[in-house]
């Protein structure tokens, strides 16, 4: 069983695509907290993103998913929050390259521009991809606006 917690979220346009997510983590061993949307209904994104950033930022989850139509909404509000470094992603290479180089703690999908299949293996990547560390630490590590 693996005990590693992946905070996921999702708008009323990420509901089925977050629904499905939860359920592959699941069967997969992982603990999920699930902060949202329960519901195809009309929401603000912002209601679910900062959610998720708050449980990766305290370390309360190790991950992050979030899904919304264009998946800018999501990714631009978890960003607000100082340690976070959301990735939008719309292709497996994106998803690789977030975690390899970026050390990205929370990826981004774009429900209305992906297949379900293609957000499934994106998320399968993000969380089974490690940091390289290197000269990407030294990046990174630049990103943050406070010491």
């Amino acid at each position: 069983m693996n005990k590693q917690t992946i905070a996921v979220g999702a708008d009323h346009a990420g509901f089925e695509y977050k629904e499905a997510i939860v359920a592959m983590l699941t069967a997969q061993g992982f603990n999920v907290q699930d902060k949202g949307t329960y519901s195809a209904d009309s929401t603000d994104y912002p209601d679910f993103a900062h959610p998720v950033a708050e449980a990766v930022e305290s370390g309360v989850a190790q991950l992050g998913v979030l899904i919304c139509g264009s998946g800018n909404g999501v990714a631009m509000t978890a960003n607000k929050h100082q340690g976070i470094r959301c990735a939008l992603c719309w292709q497996e290479a994106l998803a690789t390259l977030a975690r390899q180089h970026n050390n990205a703690n929370i990826i981004a999908l774009p429900a209305r521009f992906v297949s379900l299949e293609l957000a499934l293996q994106m998320v399968r990547i993000f969380i089974t991809t490690d940091f390289e560390g290197g000269r990407h630490a030294r990046r990174v590590g630049k990103i943050a606006c406070a010491a």
